[in-house]
């Protein structure tokens, strides 16, 4: 028999995911659209540079530190290569987006891609979805079908975040490393590539780091916005099951959306409503297959993901 989850630790359980996904979706884009001014490039860099002293104070704190080393073997290292170049690919899209007003499109992106999962999992995994799983993928593939009709382009914000994150994920299951040592080895990674790009954001005399106060600190303060929520997801994610963390995910996206449309002021006409309500209604089915599929489950421990 599965034990019931203590009453309080689930309530501290649900304090921090909720904390991670308001800050993932409320704070941190607010937070970057205070950095529009700085060019994308150098926000992304500081985010890799400033996240690493975290990561390693993280595992410190841990107690799993000494253990990072053993991370460092060819084959691991070429992997988490490529999932940190995804991973990059998908901060910069998304500080892009926040920066020049196409917070919307990065909603949508953060909406589409459990769907998206759906579809790696078929072709790579050899996973068959369920009836309900395989009308949500029709329904949101209908919506991103009339976004791309109605703007005479496909959504490429949406769906580079979306296939991104989607690759991102796949790829980290195949990598024997917990969540923060793996984010910590990826950002390792990047160092290098982040000190040549703000090289060059200097050398084109583009650099806002150490020319103004504010923008300084919060350059340096990327480390943390990024830091932060992954703590707290992680600690949320021992605490609560599986279905619990898995409804909570659309809560970054909708704060996103809302953030996008109340704060920013980004418009949402007519047809983005249309092709919004058949994505929903998507993930209303994709949910009620998770519902179905985890019914009676035991709670689960959930890897966490460096979300934007």
């Amino acid at each position: 028999m599965i034990p019931e989850p203590d009453a309080s630790q689930t309530r501290r359980g649900l304090a921090y995911a909720l904390g991670a996904f308001l800050i993932w979706g409320l704070v941190l884009p607010i937070y970057l659209k205070g950095l529009a001014h700085v060019s994308p490039l150098e926000v992304l860099a500081h985010r890799v540079l400033w996240s690493i002293p975290l990561a390693v104070a993280i595992l410190a704190v841990a107690g799993t530190l000494d253990r990072f080393p053993r991370l460092l073997r060819p084959r691991i290292v070429l992997m988490a290569a490529l999932t940190a170049s995804l991973i990059s690919v998908n901060w910069g899209v998304y500080i892009w987006a926040i920066a020049n007003g196409h917070g919307i499109e990065a909603a949508l992106g953060y909406y589409v891609n459990p769907l998206i999962n759906v579809l790696l999992g078929m072709a790579f995994l050899g996973e068959r979805p369920s009836r309900l799983q395989g009308a949500a993928i029709l329904l949101a593939t209908f919506g991103v079908g009339i976004l791309t009709f109605e703007s005479g382009g496909l959504p490429w914000v949406s769906l580079a975040l979306a296939l991104s994150f989607g690759f991102y994920g796949l790829l980290r299951k195949t990598l024997p490393f917990e969540a923060t040592e793996g984010f910590l080895l990826e950002v390792v990674i990047l160092f290098v590539p982040a000190l040549a790009v703000l090289f060059h954001v200097s050398g084109r005399g583009e650099t806002r780091f150490g020319a103004d106060t504010v923008d300084t600190v919060l350059l340096v303060g990327t480390g943390v916005v990024t830091a932060v929520p992954l703590i707290l997801y992680a600690a949320g994610a021992r605490l609560l099951p599986y279905t619990t963390i898995g409804l909570l995910q659309y809560l970054s996206p909708t704060l996103i959306f809302l953030t996008a449309v109340f704060i920013f002021g980004e418009p949402f006409g007519f047809w983005q409503g249309v092709s919004f309500a058949f994505i929903w209604a998507g993930l209303a089915l994709y949910t009620a297959a998770m519902l179905r599929g985890r019914r009676g489950a035991p709670a689960a421990s959930i890897p966490v993901e460096e979300r934007a």
